[in-house]
């Protein structure tokens, strides 16, 4: 057995490719749109990591998805989690629960899909701004 991808629907292609992509740092892999189910799938992955992808499922009728914290988290080791949350921040993202501990935070995507943030290796030092900032809503 082998893992092959997490699914997770989005409403919005664009702003979710935004997020994955731009600010989050994850690669698009492959694209397929599917005519007659009306739907597009988008698998993305970490830089030079193609073991471990997500599928974007962009259906394109809409619909409402709600839960997404029932869904439970994506989770990505990074190599400077201090420079991504700065990077997600600057580019609007809200860090929901920022690395005071050099070690985690979490985010969310634009469809409400819960992003915990790992530092690779040993926890960085604590510091400022992320040591004094409080949680933000849930994560």
């Amino acid at each position: 057995m082998k893992y092959l991808h997490t699914m997770v629907r989005v409403n919005d292609l664009d702003a979710s490719l935004d997020f994955y992509c731009n600010k989050l740092g994850l690669v698009e892999v492959r694209r397929k749109d599917h005519e007659q189910g009306r739907f597009t799938l988008v698998f993305l992955s970490a830089p030079g990591d193609l073991k471990a992808q997500l599928e974007l499922t962009w259906n394109w009728e809409p619909e409402a998805y709600a839960g997404g914290r029932n869904f439970g988290h994506l989770a990505y080791e990074v190599a400077d989690i201090y420079a991504l949350c700065q990077r997600l921040s600057d580019g609007g993202v809200d860090i929901l629960r920022p690395p005071r501990d050099g070690h985690m935070a979490f985010v969310r995507s634009p469809d409400g899909i819960s992003v915990e943030l790992l530092q690779r290796g040993d926890p960085l030092a604590p510091c400022e701004p992320w040591l004094s900032m409080a949680n933000m809503g849930q994560w």
